[in-house]
């Protein structure tokens, strides 16, 4: 069984910065693929990005891209979302998702086997 804890989230102005952070246990060894989804008030969870286990090969929402930048330490189990140029519509709770089958970078959550509690994302006007 695999844990994941996200945190780093927070209240912010557009245009900051943030660096979300999830920390896998248990059996990471298991551990392929990795993704961040988000879901805001209303609205269903949505892919932002994806990396694969060996830094090889990342995926990105369109409407991240050029901002965020999704990175992973295999050696200490954590993922990592650098979210730059922040916009009030990235307002969202972010989950941390983990593969333990298929090792490429990929927006299917439906394939990701576990899951965190998430952390609060929230960018003013």
């Amino acid at each position: 069984q695999v844990q994941l804890v996200e945190s780093g989230g927070g209240l912010v102005q557009a245009g900051a910065s943030l660096r979300l952070f999830c920390a896998a246990s248990g059996h990471t060894f298991s551990i392929a693929a990795m993704g961040w989804f988000r879901q805001a008030p209303g609205k269903e969870r949505e892919f932002v990005a994806s990396i694969s286990r060996s830094f090889a090969m990342t995926k990105y929402a369109d409407s991240v891209k050029d901002r965020f930048t999704i990175s992973r330490d295999n050696a200490k189990s954590t993922l990592y979302l650098q979210m730059n140029s922040l916009k009030p519509e990235d307002t969202a709770v972010y989950y941390c998702a983990a593969d333990q089958s298929y090792g490429l970078a990929h927006a299917n959550a439906g394939g990701y086997d576990y899951w965190g509690q998430g952390t609060q994302v929230t960018v003013s006007s």
